[in-house]
């Protein structure tokens, strides 16, 4: 088989004058260098998770109506709530729950609403007038929820059974708040909060019997609790040349304090608190509780046994590592046992999602390796031992500077995106191949060209289709960032990683591949080449038998 060289050379185009200016050009190098560089610098930083971030925000507002039924609740507070809040712009949904002497009413927001922006949409309206109730308890609270707050890391506190009687739910209670202020400190640490267990509370039991017997009002004995927890501030007051803070009132800090407190007596006789109510630090009874069972002995003599548990949930802030913070919480975690966690006490890790991140995303990024390697072999076999090796670096730099754009673009590396790179694979090592192998075709043909010329002439040949085969997946990938409701953030990164990945692949196809190629050409590269590509190979046998028939 024999090829003459064209009557005239191809018109550049950009993809030949790009091939032009970079073919000899010393940048090239470095444009290689820096791309593996930024992409090197972007896998290191992108933070790592499951799942794609989706802003969803949810404002909660909890409104109290001390002495309202939960029918009259929803009469009163709730439907004049709803109301007012599904007139906002972007909400979507309003939900609500009603009981007796309260309400919670939750509006959520429109996808990729920005949260701040959401709450403070909500502040606004319930301050206008005839909105919220003037006659409730207290001023409506309001927080904001999303995708963010969802806890990353989750661990619980339990005795061991050798200790296990000695440990109450209160106590363990208090050690996990003491854990949860430490671990806050973290940089990255979102919110926390604590699952089971019952906080202390100081309460009073009035007896009946005794409040008669004193001659007590039951309203006596509330106003002096109340009015004794109370301290006001008076400025500061000047003695000895020395200035001094003082208060009104007076702090309560223990038991003794409170059963203490002088109680006016319809007799005016001098009454206690503690002569006329049981004062005590007990656990609150309105916690939510959980218990740890387990499992001792085997066979026959095996049994079950339960013992109290706290669990604490951290969450991370919007655009941190869930892997990085994750691991700053378990090195805490690490240290606070046998300090903050005391000896009997197990600290154990029952939720981690910053590990199961970590371990899905290496091994989507060893299934891309396996990808790349499977490409490289089965062009070794096809095409040549020069191509492949001009593949090999051409796929990772395309990819590397795919990972650097969607880190600009504030995307993360999650089963979605590395999906897209493995997906854009099959189709952005398509423009090096044809490039690759015109350049080779061009340096088998006679004319007298240096291997420069041919493989610009080679580029500019195919420059065209290549460009319009690069848009063409472009914009059908596009159009799906544009899907509405959850699923168009969801698969967001999809159409923008394989977009830049395809838009990368051509710059690296027409820059960095012909100045690969006259690279690894071997000196008196045309009777090389020529003696490669005259032979038709197994693969060109076997297509002239199967289309010398169709097209004859």
């Amino acid at each position: 088989m024999t090829t003459t060289a064209p009557t005239a050379s191809p018109k550049l185009g950009i993809a030949g004058a790009l091939t032009r200016a970079t073919i000899t050009s010393p940048l090239t190098l470095l444009f290689l260098l820096a791309a593996f560089a930024v992409g090197l610098m972007a896998l290191a930083a992108i933070p790592r998770e499951e799942e794609p971030q989706i802003s969803v925000p949810m404002v909660d507002v909890r409104l109290m109506a001390p002495g309202l039924s939960a029918d009259e609740t929803v009469e009163a507070v709730t439907r004049p709530i709803e109301i007012a809040l599904k007139g906002l712009d972007g909400v979507e949904h309003v939900y609500s729950r009603s009981e007796d002497d309260g309400a919670l009413v939750t509006a959520r927001f429109e996808v990729g609403t920005n949260p701040e922006a959401a709450i403070v949409r909500v502040q606004q309206k319930l301050r206008e007038p005839g909105i919220a109730p003037a006659a409730l308890g207290s001023e409506p609270q309001v927080t904001v929820k999303g995708i963010d707050d969802v806890p990353v890391l989750v661990v619980t506190l339990t005795a061991d059974p050798a200790v296990r009687d000695r440990w109450s739910d209160a106590a363990l209670y208090q050690v996990a708040g003491d854990l949860k202020a430490e671990i806050a400190k973290i940089d990255g640490v979102g919110s926390s909060f604590v699952v089971g267990g019952r906080p202390l509370e100081l309460r009073v039991a009035p007896d009946p019997a005794r409040l008669a017997a004193y001659g007590v009002p039951l309203p006596s004995l509330v106003d002096a609790v109340q009015s004794a927890a109370r301290a006001m501030p008076l400025g500061a007051a000047a003695a000895s040349g020395q200035s001094q803070d003082t208060t009104m009132g007076s702090r309560l800090t223990g038991v003794g304090d409170v059963a203490a407190l002088s109680v006016r007596s319809v007799t005016g006789a001098p009454v206690l608190v503690g002569d006329v109510a049981d004062v005590s630090l007990t656990p609150r009874d309105d916690a939510v509780r959980a218990w740890a069972i387990r499992k001792s002995g085997e066979g026959a003599a095996a049994s079950w046994q339960s013992s109290p548990t706290v669990a604490i949930a951290f969450a991370k802030r919007p655009g941190t590592n869930a892997v990085v913070i994750t691991s700053a919480v378990r090195e805490a975690i690490s240290r606070a046992e046998g300090t903050l966690v005391p000896v009997g006490l197990r600290a154990e890790i029952v939720r981690d999602y910053g590990a199961t991140a970590n371990e899905k995303a290496n091994e989507l990024l060893f299934h891309l390796g396996l990808a790349t390697l499977s490409i490289v072999v089965l062009i070794f076999l096809a095409i040549g031992r020069r191509e492949a090796v001009v593949t090999l670096v051409v796929i990772p730099t395309t990819i590397l500077l795919t990972l650097f754009a969607a880190h600009l673009m504030g995307y993360t590396i999650n089963r979605v995106s590395l999906f897209a790179l493995i997906f854009a694979i099959g189709i952005l090592v398509d423009d090096a191949i044809v490039v690759i192998e015109n350049i080779a075709r061009h340096w088998n043909m006679s004319g007298g060209r240096s291997r420069i010329d041919a493989a610009v002439d080679a580029v500019a040949e195919v420059g065209n289709p290549t460009i319009v085969a690069t848009l063409t997946v472009v914009v059908a990938l596009l159009p799906m960032m544009f899907v509405s409701g959850l699923m168009g953030p969801y698969m967001a990164p999809i159409p923008a990683n394989a977009s830049a990945a395809m838009v990368f692949s051509f710059f690296v196809a027409v820059v960095v591949a012909p100045w690969l190629m006259v690279l690894v050409a071997p000196r008196g590269a045309a009777a090389a080449l020529a003696q490669h590509h005259d032979s038709e190979g197994l693969l060109g046998r076997l297509y002239r038998k199967v289309a010398t028939p169709v097209i004859a």
